[in-house]
């Protein structure tokens, strides 16, 4: 029997196998070699509203999440302002690289994301972790 070597290289269509795999509710459209959307549908929680959601694969760049519907609330906890796109996770704490899956992390990160923001909606309180940390970096700009 034959083995392969590895790609040297990260084949961004292994981006596109995992989320229909794991959320074949999600549309791809591939822009570029390492710039995919996604856009696709989340319920968390079947009495909180499905969220129409953004999720930009930029090759070692970190992704881009927002959300599409509903309107978020002006100046929700942990988004970008200026950019309007999500902050799940402290660059200290994790490093995105290419090779990483959308599929893994990211979808997960932002239903969590949904749930805790819907919990603040409700009660006033972000029940979620959060990284002691000054003015973040927008990662859009990255």
């Amino acid at each position: 029997m034959a083995t392969f070597p590895k790609a040297k290289y990260y084949n961004s269509d292994i981006q596109i196998y995992a989320m229909k795999s794991q959320y074949p509710q999600f549309k791809a459209i591939k822009k570029g070699k390492n710039d995919i959307e996604f856009i696709g549908e989340l319920t968390v929680k079947s009495e909180f509203p499905t969220y129409t959601v953004s999720i930009n694969y930029r090759g070692d760049k970190s992704p881009i999440v927002k959300i599409l519907k509903p309107e978020l609330i002006e100046n929700p906890p942990h988004i970008y302002p200026s950019s309007r796109t999500l902050c799940l996770y402290h660059p200290d704490n994790y490093k995105w690289s290419k090779e990483k899956l959308i599929a893994k992390d990211i979808v997960s990160w932002t239903a969590a994301w949904i749930y805790f923001y819907e919990v603040w909606l409700e009660k006033g309180i972000w029940i979620g972790p959060e990284a002691s940390h000054n003015l973040p970096k927008d990662i859009s700009n990255e």
